[in-house]
């Protein structure tokens, strides 16, 4: 059975292995093993905080294999980005150029350097070994996210976003970031994007161009990946694209991959995700995929399972194994959605 719960103190090893797995372009999660503790303590510290508003909590969920114990994937929400640290996009839009005169009308599309998230909830850090990119684990490691949101909104705002990992080669090669080098930087994208991901954002700030870029003087590679996602992060953004998440046009500063966006009451999960009382008996055989969670915070556990389910009942009834997993006792409070 798959278990997606919040990381433990005893998890770092295993998040180090995923660090180095994930390769270049995953900034959330850096090759710095200092940084990675203090995520792992950050986490561990959200989780137990009381709050009734968004700051600057960071939810760290890992997706354990109960038979075997190993963890092998992660996920995450950030409550609210850009509070502490300024939280960077460009805004693709466009600008038009036309004089009557010369009977001459062309529409230009720009990047825009902006701020436009700042207090956003954002869904970010989500990675999954590669052997386990099967049956609902996926949509386990990413969904269940939507319940601990809806069962705890007042620690979320309204608007959610997902940056989605743009273009690069094995080698972390980004044809966007190259042109970006060329005329304003002096390193390459790795480097840029490790820098990033251990906090040291300054630099963003004192190099980027102030001015919009028109994007038809970039080169060519870099205009055919403005807003295209990394092949791994294809079957992610499709995911996020049926619970009804959005692209409005901004893209990554590094890579130029796609932002989406939702209301949190638009998402598909959070809408359709009913309670239940549970009750602890023999489950009845189906082969609908359910998504379950519990309603607790420190204490949160969520699987995937098939059974027979109706959702305009009031109780669901779980077996004692399911039960144990997810920490639930007869009588206690469940939330549950089809998958």
């Amino acid at each position: 059975m798959m278990i997606l719960r919040p990381i433990q103190q005893n998890d770092y090893s295993a998040l180090l292995k995923i660090a180095h797995e994930s390769g270049h372009g995953f900034t959330s999660l850096p090759l710095n093993e200092a940084l990675l503790q203090k995520k792992i303590d950050h986490s561990v510290e959200s989780f137990a905080k009381q709050t009734s508003q968004p700051g600057d909590e960071g939810y760290l969920f890992v997706l354990e294999d109960s038979e075997t114990g190993e963890v092998v994937g992660t996920s995450a929400i950030e409550a609210a980005v850009g509070l502490d640290d300024a939280f960077y996009h460009y805004h693709l839009s466009k600008v038009i150029h036309s004089s009557r005169t010369l009977d001459v009308y062309k529409a230009v599309d720009i990047l825009t350097l902006c701020n436009d998230y700042t207090g956003a909830t954002e869904l970010c850090t989500l990675f999954l070994k590669e052997a386990y990119r099967k049956n609902c684990n996926g949509k386990l490691l990413s969904k269940a996210r939507f319940m601990f949101i809806k069962q705890h909104q007042a620690r979320f705002a309204q608007t959610v976003i997902a940056e989605m990992r743009g273009v690069s080669d094995e080698d972390g090669s980004s044809p966007f970031w190259q042109w970006l080098e060329e005329h304003f930087f002096s390193m390459d994208f790795p480097t840029a994007d490790y820098l990033t991901g251990i906090g040291q954002k300054v630099f963003i700030a004192e190099l980027m161009p102030k001015y919009p870029i028109y994007v038809n003087l970039l080169s060519k590679d870099a205009q055919a990946v403005i807003g295209q996602v990394h092949d791994n992060t294809r079957p992610a953004i499709e995911l996020l694209k049926s619970e009804g998440f959005t692209f409005n046009g901004y893209v990554d500063i590094f890579d130029a991959g796609p932002t989406v966006e939702a209301k949190v009451d638009n998402i598909a999960t959070i809408r359709n995700a009913n309670s239940f009382t549970v009750e602890i008996g023999e489950m009845a055989a189906g082969d609908t995929m359910v998504l379950l969670a519990n309603e607790k915070l420190e204490g949160f556990r969520a699987t995937v399972t098939p059974m027979s389910f109706d959702s305009r009942v009031k109780s669901i009834v779980l077996s004692q194994t399911i039960a144990d997993a997810l920490h639930l006792q007869a009588g206690d409070i469940i939330s549950a959605t089809t998958i």
